[in-house]
């Protein structure tokens, strides 16, 4: 039998092209390198700066207002998603964005998810708030850890001992890291609350996401409009119920147009965020996109770590790792396993729906990651 020794370089190319089946035939290897590259970066910068940009706002202490803030970015994509809309028609071969009207039967098709969206971006960004960008990402590492629970309860999915065992990791740096955060003295129990009922949430979003986007003809961006649409109608009532109509009132800063210029600049980010996520995916795979997202969030967290002069201890730092990679690790495991179920398709029609969800913002839903 005849082997074909590959080199290095060959296998590289290989594994690019892999990853982008869509590529131009006649593009080549160092184009597509570059493109890929400048593509993980925009992600990287697009997903850093919300998180910060977020945790400025959230963190006013002469605006105690997280509700409005968050219905307000809600504006701004419902804003942008009607620019985009007009753009694309007049520059077809140049934007290519979905057209559509709004639809108040779909609307209310929307509804349940849109309640499940609103208490997944309050939450998060309450998480946010509490407890900083630093130790946001084990706050907030529940979610894949949800989404295996919620995957037995609602849809009666069973999961591997494989990945189960990266979840028991992402528990051990979770419990760690609340351990060694609460011995700095540093610890926000609201905080921890709050990043729980967010880690919920994002599963629940994305399995109640996979009953609804057949309402909206699985059109992810018309889905987006549809759910902000809501959430600014849904946040109106809180706002007042919890009395931040007062505080905004009272804001000495309320006719600042650096305020509202940051404030849009949020919305603006959190609308970006979906359409890199996407971009992303395209150009790497699902699973080069989630761990992106994972080196993404360690990134993030070193730079808040700097940035804030704090000094963390190796256990704190174990944790991230933990939580990091029980992470990559789930999310590699349940590649291989869908590539299997692929391969290797059961008789019935009882096949896992695997969750993959990326340690960053699933899809269009203006959180920061």
């Amino acid at each position: 039998m005849n082997r074909v020794q590959l080199k290095r370089p060959n296998i590289l190319k290989m594994a690019f092209s892999a990853a982008d089946p869509d590529a131009p035939a006649g593009e080549t290897f160092l184009r597509r390198s570059v493109k890929i590259a400048a593509v993980v970066a925009m992600y990287w910068f697009i997903s850093i700066t919300m998180v910060f940009l977020n945790n400025h706002l959230l963190d006013n202490r002469d605006l105690n207002a997280p509700l409005f803030i968050t219905f307000y970015q809600c504006v701004v994509t419902v804003g942008l998603c009607w620019v985009m809309q007009l753009l694309s028609a007049r520059c077809p071969g140049v934007i290519d964005f979905p057209s559509f009207k709004f639809d108040l039967k779909t609307s209310r098709e929307v509804l349940p998810l849109s309640i499940v969206f609103i208490s997944m971006i309050t939450f998060n960004n309450l998480c946010l708030k509490y407890l900083g960008v630093a130790f946001y990402t084990v706050g907030r590492s529940l979610s894949t850890v949800f989404n295996v629970l919620l995957s037995y309860v609602i849809l009666k999915q069973t999961t591997s001992g494989k990945a189960l065992l990266c979840c028991a990791v992402i528990l051990g740096g979770f419990w760690l890291g609340v351990d060694q955060e609460g011995m700095e003295g540093s610890l926000s129990w609201m905080g921890i609350f709050f990043g729980v009922l967010a880690s919920a949430c994002v599963s629940l979003n994305a399995i109640y996401t996979k009953k609804v986007l057949p309402a909206v003809e699985g059109n992810i961006w018309k889905l987006s409009f549809y759910n902000n649409v809501n959430a600014c109608v849904l946040f109106m009532p809180l706002i007042v119920v919890f009395g931040e109509l007062g505080n905004v009132a009272r804001f000495d800063h309320l006719l600042d147009p650096g305020f509202w210029g940051m404030m849009t600049m949020g919305g603006v980010f959190g609308f970006a965020i979906g359409y890199v996520t996407g971009l992303q995916i395209k150009f790497t795979s699902p699973l080069t996109h989630n761990v992106s997202g994972t080196a993404k969030a360690c990134a993030q967290t070193v730079i808040a770590v700097a940035y804030t002069g704090a000094t963390k201890g190796v256990l704190w730092w174990t944790s991230n790792l933990l939580v990091l990679g029980g992470s990559s690790a789930y999310t590699g495991v349940k590649s291989l396993e869908m590539k299997r179920v692929q391969q290797d398709p059961p008789e019935d029609d009882t096949t896992e729906k695997l969750l993959l969800p990326p340690p960053g913002v699933k899809g269009t839903t203006n959180v920061a990651v």
